[in-house]
């Protein structure tokens, strides 16, 4: 069954004056009256409905943890003032910059007819990789994020949320033989005053004698014994070809015979 089909026959059996949504056991919206929010999480969509759901044990909160995240390390500078830099280091920099600004000058000024867009293929890619070079600086990590999980045991509830100068009230029912449930909520009340409730991955600090209990759990990898570049069915004559680019000819000597030419077409 499509999710179109289903979209349509969900909402020619339900009221259009309320907020009607389908919803599977972790509180990811399926079905929704703004396609927007389809594939979102309820928590971000409404925050005040999920806080009533935690809070009555229709959903509940479950950590789990990343050990294979990507983090951006700390600064350990504790002052504004940047770190000294030794004579050799800021040489091998400046060394560096004129290298790369000598890169990009070659790869601009290309005229080697068909190299030329490849010449500002590899220019852009590596303006792109060395823009994100120093914004994607990332080191391994351990994160940690909350994931809801729902209480099969409730197969239905229904509660009234005090939103300020208004009561929003929502139903949530099980849908029979399924992992999902149906919310209904009010959608004339603003319970904007309760913060979302996100799925935001948090880095996870551990102390010393943390950290190194970690390091000595964490198994070491090792190169495989042997190279594997090339499989016996592969036909490497797919493969490549920028080697067989080689300049034409008849267009190095263009440029010269026009320029033969054209005092003889301008008398």
């Amino acid at each position: 069954m499509k999710l179109e089909f289903l979209q349509r026959k969900f909402w020619a059996a339900t009221r259009q004056d309320l907020d009607c949504f389908v919803i599977d056991n972790n509180g990811f919206i399926l079905i929704s009256k703004r396609s927007r929010e389809t594939g979102r999480f309820l928590g971000e969509v409404d925050g005040a409905v999920l806080t009533q759901l935690l809070s009555m044990g229709v959903f509940s909160q479950v950590t789990m943890y990343d050990y294979q995240a990507m983090c951006k390390p700390s600064s350990h500078h504790h002052s504004a003032a940047q770190p000294l830099v030794s004579p050799i280091s800021a040489f091998l920099t400046a060394t560096r910059w004129l290298l790369q600004e000598l890169v990009l000058f070659l790869l601009e000024w290309s005229v080697w007819g068909s190299w030329y867009d490849r010449g500002a293929e590899a220019k852009s890619v590596f303006h792109h990789s060395h823009k994100h070079k120093k914004q994607d600086q990332l080191q391994p990590c351990d994160t940690e994020y909350p994931v809801f999980v729902y209480q099969p045991a409730i197969q239905e509830a229904n509660g009234i949320i005090e939103c300020g100068p208004c009561q929003k009230v929502f139903v949530v029912q099980q849908i029979p033989n399924s992992n999902l449930l149906l919310l209904v909520t009010d959608p004339t009340c603003d319970c904007s005053i309760f913060p979302p409730v996100l799925q935001e991955a948090t880095e996870v600090k551990y102390n010393a004698s943390v950290k190194c209990d970690r390091m000595r759990s964490q198994k070491l990898r090792r190169r495989p014994d042997s190279c594997h570049a090339f499989h016996p069915e592969e036909n490497a004559q797919d493969c490549g070809g920028a080697s067989d680019t080689s300049a034409s000819p008849p267009l190095l000597l263009l440029p010269v015979c026009a320029w033969g030419l054209l005092p003889q077409l301008l008398r």
